[in-house]
């Protein structure tokens, strides 16, 4: 029989019970899509005709073309299936179509923000670089539409490591649809609302705000007129990362913690299935948003406690 270390079990139950607000645990069930791969594809079953994003104007049915072709160069330069890939600072969509052909063929996003390549070549192993000055759409053109991914990852699987605090911060597909769930809960969206998020490709909040809602919400992402923006300067909602803040936080300002997924709260209120005590020195999360962990597991150690993660200032 294996052993198992007792350190490395109680962190599991630590960050298990983290993820879990009052009775109700982080189960499946509760959002429609079995990964991340499946969201487009959901979409496209009813609404392939949409309009999704207005400039360069895509339909949900390009869109996932262009999702499927970009699988297909992945596999065609050597990108495997639960392979970490960093995702390059493209034009819009282009890093967009980049993260979901990542989830489409199975592997793992990753965003390096200002962390140097080597530093996290040393935390994940077999990492795949791709380069800022590729252009995309010229490399997948020529790959079929046509692509049948090999492996399929489950929601409690990792679909996201952010290293914009400095330290790998694992993100699951769950984590990621959840959070989205919950600001469009929280914001009201309805579908077919054009909305706008100025974010780059260098943080998680972007992978949600930017990449996951407007998809999940049915909406048409443009840049010239929207009826809903949010943004780090000038929106209809601002999000902010000073969460130790958040007494001060207007009723539009959203507060952004990576080791929440994104979202933490809207104004002072926490999002759906988030709940969050902050105190002088500290700020404890319990919920579904809660991450997977850090890559460090001394990190997770100090970290997370029998009665929630804990963030020290």
């Amino acid at each position: 029989m294996d052993h198992v270390d007792p350190n490395l079990f109680q962190i599991e139950k630590n960050i298990y019970n983290a993820q879990c607000i009052g009775n109700v645990e982080p189960i499946e069930f509760m959002i429609p899509y079995p990964s991340m791969c499946s969201l487009i594809e959901g979409q496209n079953i009813k609404y392939s005709k949409q309009t999704i994003i207005e400039k360069p104007y895509l339909t949900n049915l390009d869109f996932y073309n262009y999702i499927q072709r970009t699988a297909n160069w992945l596999e065609s330069i050597g990108a495997k299936p639960k392979q970490p890939i960093i995702i390059p600072q493209l034009n819009y969509p282009q890093s967009e179509i980049l993260l979901y052909g990542i989830w489409q063929m199975g592997a793992v996003a990753v965003i390096n923000a200002n962390l140097d390549h080597g530093e996290i070549e040393n935390q994940l192993n077999d990492l795949m670089l791709i380069s800022n000055k590729t252009n995309l759409f010229n490399k997948i053109k020529n790959f079929s539409a046509e692509y049948n991914p090999k492996y399929k990852p489950n929601l409690n699987e990792e679909a996201l490591i952010t290293f914009e605090t400095g330290n790998g911060i694992k993100l699951s597909h769950y984590n990621l649809l959840v959070n989205a769930n919950s600001i469009q809960k929280a914001l009201n969206i309805e579908s077919r609302t054009k909305i706008y998020c100025n974010l780059e490709p260098d943080s998680s909040a972007w992978a949600v705000f930017k990449a996951i809602l407007p998809i999940y919400s049915g909406c048409i992402f443009d840049n010239e007129n929207p009826d809903l923006s949010i943004n780090t300067q000038d929106g209809d909602y601002l999000l902010r990362y000073d969460f130790q803040n958040l007494k001060k936080f207007s009723k539009n300002d959203i507060a952004i913690c990576p080791e929440n997924t994104a979202a933490i709260s809207v104004g002072s209120n926490p999002i759906h299935l988030t709940d969050f005590y902050l105190n002088k020195n500290d700020l404890q999360i319990k919920g579904h948003s809660v991450m997977m962990g850090y890559l460090n597991q001394e990190l997770n150690k100090s970290s997370f406690k029998k009665d929630g993660f804990f963030i020290y200032f």
